[in-house]
């Protein structure tokens, strides 16, 4: 057996299938054929059963894969332990996640680690949760951030540490006192044109249902007018009038400046929980560890950004819920 031959079992055994596992990979599908048939032939046994294009571990791959997540676990520590060695210098640290928690806490935690005079680099990736895992299980990104529930429980083979909490707002445009508002039935006509347009973020997951029956909830007439694959889009559609939307608090550090134009109100739809993902490994090593505890810590002493208390409509609606 070689190493090669067991980083790419690893990829295909995590990914399920060889495309995935190509992908991470970044090498041929013939490639890993022949080298997954190269290990088969040296072992002696079947490692993978092919089903309907997807690999599922045989008993002998599920011996295999336990021996060969602590060969690379070894490989890895020392790989860490001899770059620090002999460069003097710490390990870089490569981070991938969602771009309103990279910006809102990671800075903080590079303070909190000693700033430029700790010698920690850093590689920062904003990314996608699904394109998160993918970089974790191609060793691209030693941390990966993202929000708990996004990516589902099965696909994640990481240890997950929670980071931080921010609430669910409403992002209303500030010439819209959403607040003031009794009820819908007494808003103007030109201000329910707006209200009702709700621009929906984009998860690819269950939490997108979620919103949009929030905004059925609130807003029984409303209709969804824009997609949009990153907050920073959607509340800059909000600044322009164009509609509202139902946000994270944090994305509001994705808005240059301040939140001039967009006002944020507090809602009953609950909190995102940020987790870190990552090997157990580097739980051990420096400087991984006690960057990680600098992100918890960061994640406890975030500001959130002016939060204006819950509009009588949203609570007349969740009154309306609760005596269903």
């Amino acid at each position: 057996m070689t190493l090669h031959q067991l980083r790419i079992f690893l990829a295909v055994a995590q990914a399920a299938t060889l495309t995935r596992a190509s992908k991470q990979l970044g090498l041929a599908q013939p490639s890993l054929s022949k080298q997954l048939s190269a290990l088969e032939e040296n072992v002696g046994a079947r490692l993978f059963e092919r089903a309907h294009k997807r690999m599922v571990l045989t008993d002998a791959g599920r011996l295999l894969l336990f021996h060969a997540q602590r060969v690379i676990r070894g490989i890895d520590e020392a790989e860490a332990g001899l770059r620090e060695f002999t460069s003097g210098k710490r390990a870089v640290i490569r981070i991938a996640g969602l771009n309103s928690v990279i910006k809102a806490i990671v800075p903080d935690a590079l303070q909190r680690c000693g700033g430029a005079a700790s010698g920690i680099e850093v590689d920062i990736h904003e990314a996608a949760p699904g394109e998160v895992v993918d970089m974790l299980y191609a060793r691209q990104a030693h941390i990966g951030l993202i929000a708990e529930g996004t990516v589902a429980q099965a696909s994640i083979g990481f240890r997950q540490i929670p980071i931080v909490d921010d609430p669910y707002v409403f992002a209303v445009p500030s010439t819209i006192d959403f607040g003031a508002l009794p009820s819908l039935d007494d808003a103007p006509a030109d201000v329910m044109r707006v209200l009702n347009n709700c621009i929906q973020f984009h998860f690819g997951t269950q939490h997108t249902l979620r919103v949009q029956q929030w905004y059925q909830h609130i807003l029984p007439s409303h209709r969804l007018v824009a997609h949009c694959r990153t907050y920073e889009v959607a509340l800059g559609l909000v600044r322009s009038g164009f509609g509202v939307s139902l946000v994270p608090a944090l994305t509001a550090f994705l808005i240059e400046g301040s939140l001039e134009g967009i006002t944020l109100y507090a809602t009953d739809h609950g909190s995102r929980s940020t987790v870190a993902l990552l090997a157990d490994q580097y739980l051990r090593l420096s400087p991984f560890k006690g960057f990680v505890e600098a992100l918890k810590l960061a994640g406890r002493d975030v500001k959130l950004p002016p939060i204006r208390p819950m509009p009588p409509i949203i609570k007349e609606a969740r009154g309306r819920s609760e005596t269903a």
